[in-house]
């Protein structure tokens, strides 16, 4: 098995720094970046298949630095498809976002629903979405693109609205800053969205397709911050932070999955199902956060764009 981090000169090997030796064992380490294309080429020699989960994914440093997502998301998405057609691999499994379908124009939103580039970084995973299709059309590579609806769970990044919301708690603060509270999400626990890539990497029939992996549940932010703010029994507020607030036409309001494809093509389906999936899954994140080594590691005092 073969990982490529993105290098830096501390050597870091981001969260597979402290993974057990016997998940790290078995891994050969590749720090390098994916806008290399010769270096793509490289880390991909002789391996069978690829999962493609390398992008640049804060919405808010997209409207700040929307040239390097192009580079990132785009140019480095077409480094990997040549180089995974040059190795042969059976199997490229691309990682979308439920951002390619913007504000939802229907509930719930299939694989059919339009697309809409509502940010630089949703306009740019609509393009990689398109690359990898058009390789599986011209060149018949053996592509799965797999549409995450936010998933969430321990190590998420602070520039999610869950780990805002855990951390900021769990420092003792009382006013939560958050962006806008009433857009809907369709959250799905980590290991549900583990089981969907493990799937598509063993379904002939999801070759060629673009899958929806979400929990088919939707929930306001508002509401999520109630959920959380009760199971960790906390009397804190939520207070909107303008700094948090996307630009008007750029928010994307309601998100909410049909998963139906999924079922169908992979087998698969979450195991967090409703409200009662929600707050277990909320749980075991808490409680992942809760433990003081691990949130040391986040910033609460920063807003994390």
């Amino acid at each position: 098995m073969r990982a490529i981090v993105i290098y830096n000169s501390l050597d870091s090997w981001g969260w597979l720094d402290s993974a057990p030796s016997e998940i790290t064992s078995q891994v050969e380490v590749v720090p390098g970046d994916i806008r290399d294309p010769a270096l793509m080429m490289s880390a991909v020699a002789g391996c069978d298949a690829v999962l493609h989960l390398a992008a640049l994914i804060a919405i808010p440093y997209s409207y700040v630095a929307p040239d390097l997502y192009v580079q990132t998301n785009i140019q480095g998405t077409l480094n990997l498809l040549n180089a995974a057609r040059t190795a042969g691999v059976s199997r490229f499994i691309h990682t979308s976002t439920s951002e390619v379908y913007g504000t939802a124009r229907y509930v719930p939103m299939d694989e059919g629903h339009p697309l809409q580039g509502q940010s630089p970084y949703s306009a740019t995973k609509i393009g990689a979405d398109q690359m990898v299709n058009s390789f599986f059309t011209s060149f018949e590579l053996p592509t799965v693109t797999i549409r995450p609806f936010n998933t969430f769970g321990p190590r998420q990044s602070a520039r999610a609205v869950i780990p805002t919301i855990i951390s900021q708690i769990a420092a003792g603060k009382k006013s939560i800053q958050l962006g806008a509270l009433s857009p809907t999400r369709d959250f799905t626990y980590v290991s549900d969205t583990v089981g969907g890539f493990l799937a598509a990497l063993s379904s002939p029939a999801g070759v060629g397709e673009v899958i929806n992996l979400g929990a088919g549940f939707e929930v306001s932010i508002g509401q999520t911050f109630d959920l959380i703010a009760e199971l960790m029994d906390s009397d804190a507020v939520a207070t909107e932070d303008p700094k948090r607030v996307r630009p008007e036409n750029s928010e994307v309001e309601r998100l909410f999955s049909n998963n139906g494809k999924a079922l169908d093509l992979l087998g698969w389906k979450p195991e967090l199902l409703g409200i009662e999936g929600f707050r277990e899954g909320l749980g075991r994140t808490i409680d992942w956060f809760s433990d003081p080594a691990n949130l040391a590691r986040y910033r609460t005092d920063n807003y994390v764009v």
